[in-house]
């Protein structure tokens, strides 16, 4: 069994968890987040605190229970505090901005590169800093990965888009293999 799986959640402060049939709804101060659950798994809720079981002992339902305790702890998350990534813009001349749902990137290309998010997505830029918020943890990586992916960071100079924690392995360029060449 999923050492994961087994352990309870506790609900947040004024969130709520409604199961019914194979549907799971969290529900909080920021909004509402739903999930099929899968064959075989149940919830039970009591005094804020979710337990989620596994009726079946096959590999694929091993698999799920402790997949679906992680997405109803993240969910529950999303709905009290929400998710947001960090991105930052390395290069010269480098810009952001944000207008609503939307992120427009200038980094280097012969034109501005657009981004949308979905309505639960919000973006904020401060200098070379660009913030992405939401109550949905898969939408706000998966946007993350979007914007990071117009310009991924280069391993000679480090320019391009990364995460704020990302740590960029530097090559060592063509004038640092000559010094030990024979003339």
């Amino acid at each position: 069994m999923s050492r994961i799986g087994k352990l309870p959640i506790t609900l947040p402060q004024g969130v709520t968890l409604e199961v019914s049939g194979r549907e799971a709804k969290v529900t909080g101060p920021k909004g509402s987040l739903m999930r099929k659950l899968p064959h075989g798994i149940s919830v039970e809720t009591t005094d804020g605190i979710v337990q989620v079981k596994s009726a079946g002992k096959t590999k694929q339902d091993k698999s799920n229970f402790g997949s679906t305790r992680a997405h109803l702890a993240n969910m529950a998350k999303g709905v009290s505090e929400g998710w947001k990534k960090v991105l930052e813009l390395v290069g010269t001349g480098y810009r952001a901005e944000a207008a609503g749902n939307s992120l427009t990137l200038t980094i280097g290309y012969s034109h501005p590169v657009k981004v949308e998010g979905s309505k639960d997505i919000s973006f904020k830029v401060e200098k070379s800093i660009i913030t992405i918020e939401g109550m949905d943890k898969e939408e706000v990586g998966e946007v993350a990965a979007k914007v990071r992916a117009v310009r991924p960071p280069e391993p000679y100079k480090g320019k391009g888009i990364k995460y704020i924690d990302e740590v960029i392995r530097r090559k060592a360029g063509k004038a640092a293999k000559t010094v030990g060449a024979p003339a």
